[in-house]
């Protein structure tokens, strides 16, 4: 450590009394600004010096030296790397006291260590470990491949006997990691084909607590259920063999519409959206799922995805087929189409449904309509300016920076921030208590974030802080 003078460049800082500060930091300031400077460490000689043999570009600096500091590290142990923070906080301004703590989360690891650290996240400070593993492990193992190790390590707990300080703690960790993981993945394990893991893993839970009880009834329940699709495959196969069959298409008329008012359809639009939204999966828009989608073999992958981004083809093709399908209409009948579904449109905006709303300018953007300059030229001029500021919801401007603070600033609230007369007319008629987005977006970021940073690193190891960035963006 340098000495106390060259730490501080011979002054006594203020609040510091310890002689064992570090120098952390500083601050260039500028020359003709000036600077304090030890009048001991000056000459006469020093004064009348050549100015020739002076530095061309002189450099003054301010030291600091806080009173809370914090270093971070990386850490290596058997098959896992740690990031350590070790923070040091002074009790008091005028104390030299000071406590350290230390926290660690990890930054890569082999397989194992990383679903292994499940267990021991908590201990380490590293409690967002759970939510983010369980978010995107798929990328890099398989469900079956995280019970089996899990399994494997509950029949060796730690600690000496079952009241040990030890095992209980890890039974607390163990009942956590379950519950979070059926609670927010129930389809995890409904996949799992056949019961055996379960059935195996289930004996093994804590018997300590109410929640644990709970935990191993749930799991019991899910075993059953796999073991009646086991033996009764018929009973689960897919009833799509009995639905009705899809409408004539000679029979479409799409002047229909006039005949239902734009907030009706925009309701019917967004229950239909909302309950698409509230069934999507999280992880199936990881990059490294979604961008292997066409693959053979792959056709089943993300289907809650594909679900929604079907409805999304369908509606914007219902709003191409409505304005061109009917060839003999007037311009004039044509312009009235367009502004249905600009109200339409409109009124999903007071929704806070994005997804229809990009479905319905998209649409209407598209070149077969946006070359119908005669019929935009019949269209009502207030319709074409609330048109115009629909649209520029979605501008590509700043990689949809508008769009993302909109749904930032929206996402939350509880009613459309709209102007008054917007309000005024749909606040009281629309019940939406939530946003439903537009995922195309965040597709596209998860994708590019999946090609843009490794899986692992040079040495084997899954980059996990790839995963925490993924976690952040989902």
């Amino acid at each position: 450590m340098l000495h106390r003078n060259l730490r501080t460049s011979g002054f006594d800082l203020p609040g510091v009394d310890s002689t064992d500060v570090p120098l952390i930091g500083y601050r260039p300031l500028s020359p003709d600004r000036g600077a304090p400077s030890s009048q001991s460490d000056r000459t006469e000689e020093d004064d009348y010096s050549d100015p020739s043999q002076a530095d061309p570009s002189p450099m003054k600096t301010t030291w600091y030296c806080p009173l809370d500091l914090s270093t971070v590290v990386e850490e290596e142990e058997d098959g896992v790397i740690y990031t350590v923070v070790v923070k040091q906080q002074h009790v008091s301004p005028n104390s030299s006291m000071s406590t350290v703590s230390r926290s660690q989360c990890v930054k890569a690891g082999t397989e194992e260590k990383l679903v292994l650290h499940l267990l021991h996240c908590f201990a380490m400070g590293d409690s967002s470990f759970v939510s983010i593993f369980l978010s995107t492990y798929r990328s890099f193992t398989s469900t079956e491949r995280v019970l089996d190790i899990l399994t494997d390590r509950l029949e060796n707990p730690p600690g000496e006997s079952e009241r040990s300080q030890t095992r209980q703690s890890f039974n607390k960790a163990v009942c956590t990691v379950f519950s979070t993981w059926l609670s927010e993945y129930p389809e995890d394990f409904k996949s799992l084909g056949e019961p055996s893991r379960l059935l195996r893993l289930g004996p093994l839970l804590p018997q300590d607590s109410l929640s644990a009880a709970d935990l191993r009834a749930r799991l019991l329940r899910t075993a059953e259920e796999l073991s009646e699709k086991a033996l009764l495959p018929d009973a689960n196969k897919d009833q799509s063999s009995f639905t009705s069959a899809p409408p004539d298409p000679s029979k479409f008329e799409p002047t229909n519409i006039l005949g239902f008012s734009a907030s009706l359809i925009a309701e019917q639009l967004t229950k239909i959206e909302t309950e698409l939204f509230v069934r999507l999966v999280p992880y199936h828009c990881l990059g490294s799922l979604w961008s292997q989608r066409d693959k053979k073999g792959r056709e089943g992958v993300c289907w809650s995805v594909r679900a929604t981004v079907r409805q999304f083809n369908k509606l914007a093709n219902a709003v191409l087929a409505s304005c061109l399908w009917p060839t003999k209409l007037r311009c004039q009948q044509r312009a009235r189409l367009l502004e249905k579904w600009i109200s339409v449109a409109e009124e999903c905006r007071a929704r806070k449904n994005f997804s229809s709303l990009y479905a319905v300018v998209s649409a209407l953007q598209s070149n077969p309509i946006h070359r119908l300059r005669r019929t935009w030229q019949e269209t009502d001029r207030e319709a074409l300016r609330r048109y115009e500021e629909l649209s520029e919801i979605f501008s590509e401007k700043d990689n949809y920076s508008h769009s993302r603070e909109l749904l930032k600033e929206e996402g939350t609230s509880k009613f459309a921030n709209l102007d008054n007369r917007l309000n005024n007319k749909h606040s009281n008629r629309s019940n939406a208590q939530g946003t439903v987005p537009y995922l195309g977006i965040f597709l596209t970021d998860l994708t590019m974030l999946d090609t843009a940073v490794k899986d692992r690193l040079d040495n084997g190891y899954i980059n996990f802080d790839k995963r925490r960035r993924v976690s952040v963006e989902m």
